[in-house]
């Protein structure tokens, strides 16, 4: 017969339990044999990550004779409660929110949704609502050149005339590896819609979108990019939507195919699509909203959400934890057809990039030094290696943040503007990574 007894936890003002830290009561389950400690007082643990506190819980526990299924669990709950504490603290139960994944050392250490997908019915998020990913497309748009490119299908230096022959002269020196690493300096198809629109009057909007061949349509009518191939560096979804042309033209079937048959299908994503309205559906779907004031509006569409290469999946965290095991099993690709994905790119004169000094939507830090592989960017983090990548349209934030040499994924999907899943992602791993490197 169990004996149940509290054991009072004083974590020093660590904060890893609850947002003021100081003093945290939890049940743990003796038998009869155990010897019971009353209270337990982690002094030093002040200023200690969450990983390196619950190896020491787990010391002092295996000690006091606990079972390893109890220490497991114990170390359980407390990660869970501090990744929680992060995640509750900007939602609510009735408002749009997030679902968010936490992977470590390859198992699911946290799993779970925050608010409702849609506020009509009230539906809840939980791991399998899905989200529209944003830029986190690009890294499954690059995974599938990738693929071609191991195939023989096509070359990274092949040049975007050789796939689509009347491209104008500029394209001539644009290579592939230049759409993947944003050094193309091809325009950006957004402005020139707003040019399109000033010369012709209202074409686009959130019911008639754009789609793929007329932003190639509107590059083609350009006489040169932004800047001489691989010279410079600027985020271009324009580079990403060429490239889901690219692949449906080489593959010989739909970008959204082939996403689907080499990809999805076969790392397990099931619940994740390509969305191309009028042809396919989304299961249990997240609609994006924007706060206005104390209200949530709808702004699930905009006139740029047709677009393919560069944001148009649609995935849960759930799903993406099983792309995050490919990744780390190399399913798709072995670890040498992954490195060049993973290797900073370098400009024509051997220097490091830079995000543009101008400010826009898509430039994260103006004037400061950019590390972008194939579909992912590579600064590290406080000193820990990391391959990362945000979303961000109409209506949903997203993230993910893997480190692989500490064995640690964060995903984050959010259907609201006013959240940053960024952030939030950094405060939990800043929770759970060795201090060593930082």
């Amino acid at each position: 017969m169990a004996v149940q007894i509290e054991a009072g936890i004083i974590e020093c003002n660590a904060g890893h339990g609850t947002p003021s830290g100081g003093n945290r009561v939890i049940s743990l389950v003796l038998r009869p044999d155990e010897r019971p400690a009353e209270v337990v007082c982690w002094p030093a643990l002040q200023g200690v990550n969450m990983r390196m506190a619950l190896s020491l819980g787990m010391m002092f526990f295996f000690a006091a004779g606990l079972s390893v299924l109890e220490v497991k669990l114990f170390a359980g709950q407390q990660a869970d409660n501090s990744i929680d504490s992060i995640l509750s603290a900007g939602t609510r139960p009735d408002a749009p929110g997030l679902a968010a994944l936490v992977k470590d050392r390859g198992r699911i250490l946290f799993e779970k949704g925050y608010g409702v997908r849609e506020l009509s019915s009230g539906a809840r998020i939980d791991p399998q609502s899905n989200f529209r990913l944003a830029s986190l497309t690009k890294q499954f748009t690059a995974m599938a050149i990738m693929l071609l490119a191991r195939d023989g299908k096509l070359q990274y230096d092949d040049h975007l005339t050789d796939i689509f022959p009347g491209f104008p002269a500029y394209g001539r020196a644009i290579t592939i590896r230049q759409l993947l690493t944003h050094t193309s300096g091809l325009p950006d198809y957004e402005a020139l819609m707003e040019q399109e629109e000033k010369a012709k009057g209202p074409i686009w909007s959130a019911e008639h979108q754009i789609q793929d061949p007329e932003v190639l349509a509107l590059l083609e009518k350009q006489t040169a990019g932004k800047f001489a191939a691989g010279t410079s560096w600027d985020y271009s979804n324009s580079g990403y939507v060429v490239l889901g042309l690219i692949i449906a033209k080489v593959a010989g079937m739909t970008y959204r195919e082939f996403l689907y048959q080499k990809i999805f299908s076969s790392v397990g994503m099931n619940h994740t699509v390509v969305y191309q309205k009028g042809i396919n559906e989304v299961t249990r779907r997240a609609l994006g909203y924007t706060k206005e004031k104390d209200t949530f509006v709808e702004t699930d569409q905009s006139a740029t959400s047709a677009t393919l290469g560069d944001g148009g999946i649609y995935s849960n965290v759930a799903d993406l934890g099983k792309w995050d095991e490919a990744l780390q099993k190399h399913t798709l690709l072995s670890e040498k057809e992954m490195l060049s994905a993973l290797t900073p790119v370098m400009l024509a004169d051997g220097s490091g990039p830079f995000w543009p000094k101008h400010g826009d939507s898509f430039n994260l830090a103006p004037g400061e030094p950019v590390s972008y592989g194939y579909g992912w960017f590579l600064d590290p983090y406080e000193g820990h290696p990391r391959m990362w990548h945000t979303g961000s349209t109409v209506g949903f934030r997203t993230v993910i943040e893997r480190f692989p040499v500490d064995n640690l994924t964060i995903i984050i999907l959010s259907n609201r503007t006013d959240l940053e899943p960024a952030a939030l992602s950094e405060k939990i791993a800043k929770q759970l990574l060795p201090q060593g490197r930082r």
